[in-house]
């Protein structure tokens, strides 16, 4: 498994609009092929800030599969002009657990 993590800046303002947006968009990352789960986080140093985090079976379910379909299309529809600025997003896996 691979965590997809998007740091997203929103526009002051659009805090609201924007996670509104990420849970209509929650059944088009439930369907996307490969994907397990995500979760959008909010800063509390920086309310403009979120980091969504998508679990993926793999790295292309994300890159290939779902970033070439319609939904990423509507995904991108939905959220898109809250964006201050593109998102930042990094694949990760996981090398340790302690808890």
């Amino acid at each position: 498994m691979f965590l997809e993590i998007a740091q997203i800046e929103v526009k002051p303002g659009s805090e609201a609009t924007f996670q509104e947006g990420v849970a209509k968009a929650a059944p088009l990352f439930q369907r996307a092929k490969g994907c397990r789960g995500m979760e959008l986080q909010r800063s509390v140093e920086f309310p403009s800030r979120y980091r969504l985090i998508v679990t993926w079976e793999t790295v292309d379910n994300h890159t290939v599969d779902f970033r070439g379909s319609a939904d990423f299309q509507e995904w991108r529809r939905l959220v898109g002009d809250c964006f201050a600025s593109p998102p930042a997003v990094e694949h990760t896996h996981q090398v340790l657990k302690a808890f």
